[in-house]
């Protein structure tokens, strides 16, 4: 073996190297190749990557072009950007909006209310929409009108168009609410629409108000007009002049309903983001509008309203047959609705 490695010349010592394998050689090249090969696909993919990624940041430029950094994570549900089909919120585009309903029943103080949400600056309440009939006929019709509502398409003497900060209506229970409160419920949660419920505490109140406000529908007291809301005392005292005679065979059962058409409503909305008022509490503290404004997330103002009460004073002033009902309910869980309350 000696003799194949090496050899003298002249005095020189040569070695010859050892022929390699061509096997070895394909092998090396092979390996390299692989290398090659790894690193210039390492590298694809992550020029793709990052154009995948550049791809949805600019999705999600197109879907939310607006961004406020001082809306908190748990308000984002609940923060709106309409896009209006019937004008341009112009300089107004990113401002916020958020979308309410004000869930009532008749004479409930709804109506005051709602003027004074619509004294604040940025908020609009458009008033008792689903009142018509074909409005709420089934879920689509109900579903068309919210939709309207909360695109800011929806014009009344309320709206503030462009720079609405928060824009809603009044819905009663009888109104549709109740029959479809299972989809109007997915619709608020999906939509992000905050519920109040504005009652009233003394539900005999609320009757003798239903009663009167209906006599008036036929009687036209006031120079042949029908007013459900005054905004002058005169108006007011001659309103109260009617006295309305209550059934009180039924008043239990009738106070009863009442009672269980308010409890189904806070049962049934109590999964949507919603806060609880009571017509009572609004009157004697009005640092209550200043929670409604909290809520809304408003800019806190004064809110003002030109309304007048009607029945003022003792219910007994009020009530032709006060002896009747005042029998009635003594000694009854519904005792309380006798006395003054404000």
């Amino acid at each position: 073996m000696a003799e194949d490695l090496c050899f003298f010349n002249k005095g020189v010592l040569i070695i010859k190297p050892s022929k390699k394998s061509p096997l070895l050689l394909r092998t090396i090249l092979l390996l390299f190749a692989m290398a090659c090969g790894v690193y210039i696909c390492s590298i694809c993919l992550k020029q793709i990557s990052t154009r995948t990624i550049i791809k949805f940041e600019n999705i999600q430029v197109i879907e939310r072009p607006c961004h406020n950094y001082r809306i908190r994570l748990s308000e984002l549900p609940y923060v709106h950007y309409p896009n209006p089909e019937t004008f341009s919120r112009a300089e107004c585009a990113c401002n916020p909006v958020r979308f309410f309903a004000i869930l009532s029943m008749q004479r409930s103080g709804s109506g005051w209310f709602e003027t004074l949400l619509n004294s604040h600056i940025n908020l609009s309440s458009n008033g008792e929409i689903f009142s018509p009939i074909e409005r709420r006929n089934n879920f689509s019709s109900i579903v068309k009108t919210l939709d309207k509502v909360y695109n800011l398409d929806w014009f009344t003497s309320a709206s503030k168009n462009e720079c609405s900060a928060a824009v809603g209506f009044k819905w009663m229970l009888n109104q549709g609410l109740m029959e479809h409160h299972e989809e109007i419920v997915e619709y608020f949660n999906n939509r992000g629409v905050s519920a109040i419920f504005l009652f009233r505490r003394n539900l005999l109140r609320r009757m003798v108000s239903v009663i009167s406000n209906s006599y008036d529908r036929y009687a036209k007291q006031l120079n042949g007009t029908h007013k459900s809301h005054v905004h002058s005392l005169e108006e007011a005292d001659a309103l109260s002049q009617y006295k309305p005679t209550i059934n009180s065979t039924s008043l239990m059962s009738d106070l009863q309903q009442m009672e269980e058409s308010v409890a189904k409503a806070l049962e049934y909305f109590n999964s949507t983001r919603h806060i609880v008022l009571y017509y009572e509490d609004l009157i004697k503290n009005r640092t209550k509008l200043l929670d409604v404004q909290e809520f809304l997330w408003l800019p806190q103002m004064d809110l003002t309203s030109r309304q007048v009460k009607i029945h003022k004073g003792p219910l007994s002033e009020h009530v032709k047959n006060w002896d009747d009902v005042n029998k009635t309910l003594k000694g009854t869980a519904y005792e309380s609705f006798l006395h003054a309350d404000y």
